[in-house]
């Protein structure tokens, strides 16, 4: 197949919606498929929307000859007017990638309304979507109303590997020394950072310590704003701010942590639980979004409401006081990990779609 995918700024952005996508064009590619990526520059959302207008994404997609158009549905806001443009130029189908919606986030009503207007416009001029959840899934049915071709593709488990034993996850669930809680995510507002500081700085400060990782240049001013909150508390020999840490140096993060703390106030499916699962990680996240399709709450870890720094700050006290329900969620978080797919089946289910997608276009 010819394949084209548009996206903002590069594949090697260090998110789980872009590993989403790169792991995806690394299958198609290695299973002889051509895919052509255009890159919108990162800008603001104002600017973005005047992207619609752009001649250069209408020069790309005349130069090839595509079988399915991938728009990641982050770039709503420079696509949604474009579509029909680009409709009159290609016979091809429109799917769009959609991680999570914009307007399922938490901020005020009046911005969600604006954000769910231009994406449900957008929604509506695509031909079908490939979702990692099915939270995700009904989130677009919901604001569309109408039903399109989709496919539910969860992302693979196997981007980190564990290599860890449940008589290791024993030892270190029972070892001296203090809790260690590790966050993994960008410096952004959406992902909770300041909810989890605020719940372990209830805490007694012998017990805990905090490794995050993650951007700290992804939102400068929230960073800024993380480092004065630590200050404010004292907690500077409590919490490491890492910076972005990939490969082995993340991997043993994970592997001497006891629980992934990342409670995010909306996850469109929330990839860094099922890693975490991958080292017998219990993880805290919260109600909103897809987590609840991955954690059980008190079984495999806790889901709390978002912006609840108190039920944070409980999760944590209990698991450090109680080292036997440590174990037994860790063991539980190992075994929902396996329920997962790897990266290449997931990429080959959605491939399977497209050629589905594709053939349904050739005959009409």
């Amino acid at each position: 197949m010819n394949i084209g995918l548009v996206i903002y700024g590069s594949l090697d952005i260090l998110t789980g919606g872009f590993l989403y996508d790169r792991k995806l064009v690394e299958f198609l590619r290695a299973t002889g498929d051509r895919v052509e990526v255009f890159a919108f520059p990162w800008r603001t959302y104002p600017s973005h929307l005047l992207q619609n207008f752009s001649l250069e994404i209408t020069s790309w997609v005349r130069s090839l000859h595509l079988d399915v158009l991938l728009e990641d549905e982050l770039n709503h806001p420079s696509l949604f007017l474009a579509n029909k443009r680009l409709k009159s130029l290609i016979s091809c189908p429109i799917i769009a990638i959609v991680h999570h919606l914009r307007c399922c986030e938490m901020r005020p009503r009046w911005q969600n309304r604006l954000y769910g207007a231009v994406e449900r416009h957008f929604l509506q001029g695509v031909d079908g979507y490939i979702f990692p959840s099915f939270t995700t899934a009904a989130a677009v049915e919901s604001l569309i109303a109408e039903k399109k071709p989709f496919v539910v593709a969860h992302p693979g488990k196997d981007a980190v590997t564990g290599g860890i034993t449940r008589e290791d996850v024993r030892r270190r669930s029972f070892a001296d020394g203090p809790f260690n809680i590790l966050f993994v995510g960008n410096l952004i507002p959406r992902k909770g950072l300041h909810v989890l500081i605020d719940g372990a700085a209830l805490l007694p400060t012998r017990q805990w310590r905090l490794r995050v990782v993650g951007s700290l240049t992804a939102d400068r001013q929230y960073a800024q704003y993380i480092k004065a909150k630590v200050k404010k508390y004292g907690l500077e020999k409590n919490i490491d701010l890492l910076g972005a840490v990939t490969g082995n140096e993340l991997c043993e993060l994970y592997r001497a942590s006891h629980v992934l703390a990342a409670p995010s106030s909306y996850e469109g499916f929330g990839i860094v639980y099922v890693e975490g699962m991958a080292f017998g990680l219990p993880s805290i996240a919260t109600t909103s979004g897809a987590a609840r399709e991955i954690i059980k709450d008190g079984v495999n870890g806790f889901l709390v409401e978002p912006d609840d720094h108190r039920s944070v700050s409980r999760c944590l006290s209990t698991l450090i006081a109680d080292r036997e329900k440590l174990f037994s969620m860790a063991c539980r978080a190992m075994e929902r990990h396996g329920d997962y797919p790897t990266w290449r089946e997931t990429a080959g289910k959605i491939r399977a779609f497209l050629q589905t997608i594709k053939g349904n276009a050739t005959e009409m």
